[in-house]
């Protein structure tokens, strides 16, 4: 079993991550563990697996198994109002109408749900769920949105990490400027400077997180097919980049031996085919097989017959 503690689960749309974040998560909580399922897909359907409504608050849904589903709606709200507060601070008062106007517009544009959805995830690993800490949850899972999703999302640290960085020079100069215009040689207070600082110290705590192996793992989700073979190829080679390690495939899906029928005959050829080109792209990567199912996933005990796939 994947016992690192944050799993990231990812992959192209409708390869199954949801059925398989949740089953891991079942099969972690069933061998004694405390466990946070997150999903930050916008098209939640974590709550469905579970048969029970889920929101943006942990909910008991199994053992020691609680679930989150992530509304990216109030989360940018919530994100706007936060960063509206931090500004008042910082700003005289007669510019607040005009600051605020201009962070409603930041608001609406492209980006702001990734950051707003990334605060979130933030908040989660760093001030509530405390992964592999005593006080904390044993593991975090989190079932992502489609790959290109969630790569956005995985990097982001590295991208406002480096924003943040820009930013905090150009205050230092400013405050360096007036520090020597006023000559007395004293730092002057910049609440700017300091909020800036504070999130500069989350976003690379996050990161480190990210990048310890000891600490973090992606799982990639795809089912034995041209286009998620190829997706997933893409995925990994640019998370590697980013030095983002992929712990483990879940090959999901897969043709059970005992089908038979000259449909399925034709079916296995073509399977056979992206299955040979998993073993040879993915060759150093760990792999787990989960077969085709007869019926849907409905209930726990159908979590669990799939997570008997997910072990070692």
């Amino acid at each position: 079993m994947i016992s690192e503690p944050i799993l990231f689960f990812s992959g192209k749309g409708g390869v199954g991550k949801t059925t398989t974040a949740a089953a891991h998560a079942m099969a972690a909580t069933d061998s004694g563990q405390r466990v946070l399922l997150v999903s930050t897909d916008p098209a939640h359907n974590l709550g469905d697996a579970f048969g029970r409504p889920l929101g943006g608050e942990p909910t008991r849904v199994a053992g020691n198994l609680d679930a989150i589903e992530i509304d990216p709606d109030a989360e940018c709200a919530r994100y706007i109002e936060q960063v509206k507060q931090n500004i008042r601070a910082t700003v005289r008062s007669t510019m607040i109408e005009e600051a605020e106007r201009q962070i409603d517009m930041a608001g609406r544009a492209p980006g702001a749900y990734e950051a707003a959805l990334f605060d979130r995830m933030v908040g989660i690993l760093l001030d509530e769920a405390h992964p592999g800490e005593a006080q904390g949850y044993d593991q975090v899972v989190f079932d992502t949105a489609p790959t290109g999703h969630t790569i956005r999302l995985l990097t982001l640290p590295e991208l406002m990490g480096a924003w943040v960085d820009g930013l905090l020079r150009r205050r230092t100069e400013h405050n360096r400027e007036r520090s020597q215009w006023l000559g007395d040689g004293e730092v002057p207070e910049d609440p700017l400077y300091d909020l800036l600082s504070e999130r500069r110290r989350r976003i690379a705590a996050v990161r480190d997180l990210m990048l310890d192996p000891a600490m973090t793992a992606f799982v990639f989700v795809l089912t034995p097919e041209h286009l998620p073979v190829e997706e997933t190829r893409r995925a990994l080679a640019e998370l590697d980049s980013h030095r983002l390690r992929v712990g483990a495939l879940v090959i999901n899906k897969v043709l059970p031996e005992e089908a038979d029928g000259t449909f399925v005959a034709r079916r296995r050829e073509a399977e056979a085919e992206h299955l040979a080109a998993i073993e040879q792209h993915f060759a150093d990567r760990r792999r787990y097989y989960v077969p085709l199912r007869a019926a849907d996933v409905r209930d726990l005990d159908d979590l669990r017959a799939v997570a008997g796939h997910l072990r070692d």
